[in-house]
């Protein structure tokens, strides 16, 4: 974990062999100016490391926010670390879009779906995307290489069955 935020937060020179040097070493930075963590997957980090996580974070000089992402299974491990659960501000649970969100949000997710017809983002959705910001994500960067290639102005089916070809 250390080494992992050492190259994160671009620090100078060598990482120090021993972990007491080393730990001055994010706190200087973490406390020069605000900062914000995004631990994606946290459901597969350990005891140790959520324990670093909140060592870093009760740093009365630091100005850090830590933002734990993560999929099934998620809140049971963050909860198993009261140190570290006893800190967390917001428990936030997401859940798929529904068709009504995905027609609002996903025009202002990106240009690519803003003059999209609403029939084919609904068309996407129901194929491909299901509600779930991931694959609309996943779905958006295929669909701009579709685009690409094509030189077709906007969305429609054809192209999005391309897309949707491309998915994993």
């Amino acid at each position: 974990m250390r080494y992992e935020l050492f190259t994160a937060l671009d620090l100078a020179g060598e990482p120090p062999r021993h972990p007491s040097e080393f730990d001055r070493l994010p706190k200087t930075a973490l406390a020069e100016r605000p900062r914000t963590f995004l631990v994606d997957e946290a459901q597969w980090l350990n005891g140790e490391a959520f324990e670093y996580f909140r060592y870093l974070w009760d740093e009365p000089a630091t100005q850090l926010a830590i933002i734990f992402v993560g999929g099934e299974g998620c809140h049971t491990v963050l909860r198993r670390e009261p140190m570290l659960s006893s800190r967390i501000f917001i428990w936030q649970h997401f859940t798929r879009l529904t068709p009504s969100e995905v027609l609002e949000a996903i025009p202002l997710f990106h240009p690519v779906w803003a003059d999209a017809d609403p029939d084919d983002i609904t068309f996407a959705d129901q194929h491909a995307a299901h509600g779930n910001f991931r694959a609309w994500a996943q779905l958006t960067a295929h669909t701009r290489t579709a685009l690409a290639r094509t030189g077709r102005p906007r969305v429609d089916q054809e192209l999005l069955r391309w897309a949707f070809s491309r998915l994993a």
